[in-house]
């Protein structure tokens, strides 16, 4: 099969490529001209290049409409996988709306670009990237026909929910699936040795707010490259949780996590407190969450998480976890 992947060298992408091409598929990288990775790599530079560990890859801005439908065009894939996002290294949750801005654009317009060129190229499978921890909080674990978090939404997480919904629907009129990520880790990420989560527990910055009661989903990002994978061959449509087996409140994971790095445990600070630095978002990051449930992931795709529990899969000592290539479920 014929696969373009949007969002090629993005965390998930960079894992994906290298399956698709491992089981098979030719697959063709799109990026926006002179992409950098979040290490500093440097993609591609125009239409055909080949960018390093993403196949064959075509340049073009997704919310350029001409550009990217020439694009696609060239491709001519069977199957597109939408991972478009242009998320910051360290978003402020306090300006979280200011700092998706440029995703949710991405997430919207360019998906309906993206669409709009893929049924002109004749594709007949896709897949997106959503999101699996943006359900309205209640007790227990969230499946996919729990509401989604349209009832006092936190003002600045307000416009994030509204364009994933609309990524939603678009890919759902596209007659594709959407995979609901949960809290991404791995290379490349947050979680990452270096990356922002990670330096902020190691300084001492990320303390557990009010009763740490979030509950987190994890996916490592290997884990969403062969839940794509395995959902290319699946004659499925709407929506369907990927995330790991273990769920975790954010009260314990962030102690267990800096006792991984071997770092101080974190301080606790109460709710009202820390709305004044980090915001109301930052609060219902740290309280508010629900996790996912992935019983219909692992039914309907055949697929099992490569790292079950977050336990498994995120850094010891700051070291980088794994890190080998992704395999097949």
């Amino acid at each position: 099969m014929r696969v373009l992947v949007a969002g090629s060298t993005g965390v998930i992408g960079r894992r994906l490529v290298p399956l698709l091409e491992a089981v098979g598929h030719e697959v063709t990288g799109l990026a926006r001209t002179g992409t950098r990775t979040r290490t500093g790599t440097r993609t591609g530079t125009g239409t055909g290049d080949r960018g390093p560990d993403t196949g064959r890859l075509v340049t073009a801005d997704a919310l350029d409409r001409d550009a990217l439908a020439r694009a696609v065009a060239e491709a001519a894939p069977d199957a597109v996988v939408n991972l478009l996002t242009a998320i910051p290294a360290a978003p402020d949750p306090r300006r979280l709306a200011r700092d998706f801005a440029a995703t949710d654009r991405l997430r919207t317009e360019g998906a309906r670009n993206l669409y709009e060129a893929a049924e002109k190229a004749g594709v007949t499978r896709v897949l997106a990237e959503g999101l699996a921890y943006a359900y309205q909080p209640g007790d227990g674990l969230a499946d996919e026909d729990a509401p989604l978090w349209t009832d006092r939404t936190p003002k600045q997480f307000a416009p994030v929910l509204a364009a994933l919904i609309e990524l939603e629907r678009l890919t759902s009129g596209a007659g594709g699936m959407v995979l609901r990520f949960g809290h991404l880790y791995g290379p490349g990420t947050a979680f990452a040795k270096g990356g922002s989560f990670t330096s902020r527990i190691r300084a001492g910055k990320m303390p557990v707010v009010g009763g740490g009661n979030s509950t987190m989903s994890f996916t490592h990002a290997d884990d969403a490259a062969t839940a794509l994978v395995a959902a290319l061959d699946k004659d499925l449509t709407g929506v369907l949780n990927v995330v790991d087996d273990t769920p975790v409140t954010m009260g314990e994971f962030l102690p267990a996590f800096a006792r991984k790095l071997g770092s101080p445990a974190p301080k606790r600070v109460p709710a009202a407190l820390a709305r004044l630095a980090v915001g109301a978002w930052g609060v219902a990051y740290m309280n508010g969450l629900r996790g996912a449930d992935n019983t219909r992931a692992r039914l309907r795709l055949d697929w099992r998480p490569r790292y079950p529990s977050w336990a498994a899969g995120f850094p010891v000592g700051g070291d980088a976890p794994d890190g080998g290539p992704a395999r097949a479920a």
